[in-house]
């Protein structure tokens, strides 16, 4: 497999008057071309804060980042942040605008890719018309907007009833593994991250360190995944490696 991002004994520390922070220590994972990776942990471990670094929001402390040139990351926050007084075309296009590459040809790559997705009924029309799922939908496609190479996506079902979560991830999915992308996820629904990704890697309690990198043999969709004996499995792998965890 082709490495296009190499973290390497990542930190940060943060500070304040009173006290030093360390929020994650000496964090090493090599990302692949085309790979799903998703990380778990304890709440307030530190997975947003990795996140975050990677995209370019924070900075690190100590450590290194080396990605292949050229790589572009997008970021898909937990909330689709849908303005409702734009049309879904035009939330669609707002990165485009935003970063000044609002041509004809990238205008018609999202009108292509609002059609291919389900959308085109909609383009139109306002976000307080659409379900969940499909504000997730149009999120992910102004995401994929801007042709990135990597997603980073942080939560991105956070904020979805069960039934609906479990329709848009596998939703999500077939969007991201037709378009090719390679994607962090962050998560703290273990059988998500099964369900989607090909790596599952398990942080510690803050400070934040790598405890386990579990390999997903499951080459199948995520509704279908977890339909399979497998899937029980490997939550149950994930789930041990857990910090408290007990039999």
């Amino acid at each position: 497999m082709t490495k296009i991002i190499e973290v390497s004994n990542l930190s940060k520390k943060y500070y304040d008057r009173n006290q030093e922070l360390l929020a994650i220590e000496n964090i090493s994972i090599d990302i692949n071309y085309g790979e799903f990776l998703a990380i778990v942990g304890p709440s307030g471990c530190g997975k947003s804060t990795f996140l975050n670094i990677i995209g370019g929001i924070d900075k690190k402390t100590d450590g290194s980042i080396m990605m292949k040139s050229n790589l572009k990351v997008g970021y898909m926050l937990q909330s689709d942040c849908l303005f409702p007084w734009l049309s879904i075309l035009d939330n669609a296009l707002l990165g485009l605008k935003i970063t000044g590459k609002l041509t004809d040809n990238n205008i018609n790559y999202v009108k292509k890719l609002l059609n291919t997705y389900g959308l085109d009924n909609f383009i139109n029309k306002y976000p307080d018309s659409l379900s969940g799922g499909m504000r997730q939908r149009v999120a992910l496609i102004r995401t994929l907007s801007l042709k990135p190479d990597v997603l980073l996506l942080d939560e991105p079902f956070s904020a979805l009833d069960y039934q609906t979560r479990l329709m848009v991830a596998d939703d999500v999915y077939q969007i991201i593994k037709k378009e090719k992308k390679t994607v962090i996820m962050i998560t703290h629904d273990i059988e998500e991250a099964c369900s989607m990704a090909d790596r599952v890697v398990v942080l510690s309690n803050r400070p934040s360190k790598v405890k386990k990198i579990i390999n997903i043999d499951m080459n199948d969709s995520p509704i279908k995944r977890r339909k399979m004996i497998e899937f029980g499995e490997y939550s149950d792998m994930v789930w041990k490696e857990f910090d408290g965890y007990e039999e």
